[in-house]
């Protein structure tokens, strides 16, 4: 079995960096739901966490099995600030139900040419730091979301905005949190990503500029309460990935999913 059709267990720090942000932002969902929907009296009490994690996802592009990776979890959060791995929010005042942040990512996205030969000759696409904002609007029926952000490390010089709603279930010790969102990428990010430059052409490997392009996430949370601090939860998501994406020749595959599950303690 080759290296591209097997399961690989990723040790390379951005797809882990990544990995990490992806699992705490869900564990802190699944597990902070008395910091994020009481009204706060006064000064927050400063959360924090410890646990373990472990990511699988298949990634688009033509040859490239699923990544797997196991990782640590850190969480913590105030009244101003909320850091889960790779990403920090700044909170800023409120508007009513409406909250606004200013928000710090690291993304994994990318790969390197010897992730599938059929990317050999591919130049490495980096991942990147990217810089922006959010605001969450708390119906009492659902959560929807707004975030806009940019890349400020300059590797793709793009920007992506993405639409989200969800709604959160509780069952006993279960709680369950389907979402469905909307990402905007623009023509600089899926021309970095998906794209051929001239100089990486092949007989089976045809120029490509990527067009701005919408793809479509669903997803389902859940989340079990083992003690009154300690959660485990299951994450599953689904991508359908847009035409200026999936048109890509170095891409073979319409959609992409993803498989997460972990431990947390709350201290």
């Amino acid at each position: 079995m080759t290296r591209q059709q097997s399961t690989r267990l990723s040790t390379r720090l951005p797809s882990t960096v990544l990995q990490l942000g992806a699992a705490m932002a869900l564990a802190a969902a699944a597990t902070s739901v008395h910091a994020q929907d009481t009204p706060a009296s006064g000064e927050q009490a400063s959360q924090w966490g410890l646990g373990l994690a472990a990511s699988f996802d298949r990634k688009p592009y033509r040859g490239v099995g699923t990544d797997t990776t196991a990782l640590p979890l850190v969480m913590f959060e105030n009244r101003w600030v909320s850091v889960f791995g790779p990403g920090i929010d700044l909170k800023l005042p409120s508007a009513g139900p409406v909250s606004f942040r200013l928000r710090a990512r690291y993304s994994g996205d990318g790969y390197e040419a010897d992730d599938s030969s059929a990317l050999t000759g591919m130049d490495k696409r980096k991942g990147g730091f990217w810089l922006g904002g959010a605001a969450i609007w708390r119906t009492g029926v659902a959560d929807l979301s707004a975030e806009l952000l940019g890349d400020a490390s300059g590797n793709s010089k793009g920007n992506r905005f993405k639409l989200a709603v969800e709604r959160r279930f509780a069952s006993g010790a279960f709680d369950f949190t389907p979402r469905l969102a909307a990402i905007r990428l623009d023509e600089k990010y899926v021309d970095y990503y998906y794209g051929v430059k001239a100089s990486e052409v092949q007989v089976n490997r045809s120029f490509y500029a990527g067009d701005a392009t919408v793809n479509v996430e669903a997803g389902l949370r859940i989340g079990y309460a083992l003690a009154p601090k300690q959660n485990i939860f299951l994450d599953v998501s689904a991508t359908r990935l847009g035409s200026g994406i999936k048109d890509s020749p170095i891409v073979e595959k319409s959609n992409q999913s993803a498989v997460r599950i972990g431990y947390l303690y709350r201290f």
